[in-house]
C-alpha cells in the first residue's frame, strides 16, 4: 500500500511530487503549497487566472463550473457543467470532472474519469481510474477521530482526520459506491456497484461486496 505501489505509471504532472512520499496521504497536507510552487513554473501554455488558477489551452472548462484556487487543469483536461472545485485540485491530462461533481485537495493523473455525480475529497486518483456514477469518497468519519487504515493485521495511524481514497491505475468503481475514509484500492481492481469499501483492496481484485472478494483474470 506504499505509493510506489498504488501509482504505477508518471502520467501525471504531479507525479514526482506524489513520489516523494512513503504512503500516498503524506501528500494531502502538501498539495497546495505544491499546486501554487510548480504552477508559477508553467509555460504559457497555460493562462493564470486570478487566485492562482492555471488552465491549459486545450482545456475544456464548461462556463456553469465554479472554480476556487490554487489548481491547475492540465492539457485536454474537460471540467463540465456544474462541476466545483473547491481548490487544491489538480486535474490531469485528458481527464473529466463532470457534471455536478465535487472535488477538493486532490489530484487526479492523466486520463481519469469522474463524469457523473460524485465527491472527492482528499484523494489521489490513479492513471486511467474510473468513478461509476453517484459514486462517493468519505473523507471524515463520523465520530471524527482519526483515520486508522487497516492493512494486512497491522493498523497504520495516519494522525488525519480526513483523507478520502486512494485509487491504483486501471481501478473501476461502480455506480453508487461508497470509499470510507482512507480507502485504498491498488491497481486493476474492480468494484461491484452499491459496494461499500474500506481498507485495501489488493491488486487485481473484483469486490462484489466486502465478504465476496475474488482474484481478477489477468490477460
Amino acid at each position: 500500500m506504499k505509493t510506489k505501489d498504488i501509482f504505477l505509471t508518471n502520467a501525471s504532472i504531479a507525479d514526482s511530487f506524489i513520489k516523494e512520499y512513503e504512503y500516498p496521504f503524506e501528500v494531502l497536507p502538501n498539495i497546495k503549497e505544491y499546486i501554487i510552487k510548480l504552477g508559477n513554473t508553467l509555460s504559457d501554455d497555460y493562462q493564470k487566472l486570478e487566485d492562482n488558477i492555471w488552465i491549459h489551452k486545450n482545456a475544456i472548462v464548461n462556463k456553469s463550473a465554479e472554480l476556487h484556487g490554487p489548481c491547475i487543469i492540465d492539457e485536454g483536461a474537460e471540467i463540465r457543467c456544474n462541476a466545483y472545485i473547491r481548490g487544491s485540485v489538480i486535474i490531469g491530462k485528458n481527464s473529466v470532472l463532470g457534471n455536478s461533481c465535487e472535488i477538493k485537495n486532490a489530484i487526479l493523473y492523466d486520463n481519469v474519469q469522474v463524469p457523473h455525480f460524485s465527491y472527492v475529497g482528499d484523494s489521489i486518483l490513479g492513471s486511467h481510474s474510473h468513478m461509476g456514477a453517484s459514486s462517493i469518497i468519505s473523507n471524515l468519519k463520523s465520530d471524527k477521530k482519526n483515520i486508522v487504515i487497516k492493512f494486512d493485521g497491522k493498523l497504520i495511524e495516519t494522525g488525519m482526520r480526513k483523507i478520502g481514497a486512494f485509487l491504483g491505475d486501471n481501478v473501476e468503481i461502480g455506480c453508487g459506491c461508497v470509499l470510507n475514509p482512507g480507502t485504498i484500492v491498488m491497481p486493476n481492481s474492480n468494484i461491484y456497484p452499491l459496494t461499500s469499501v474500506r481498507g485495501v483492496i489488493k491488486e487485481n481484485k473484483i469486490v462484489k461486496d466486502m465478504n465476496n472478494i475474488i482474484n481478477k483474470e489477468v490477460k
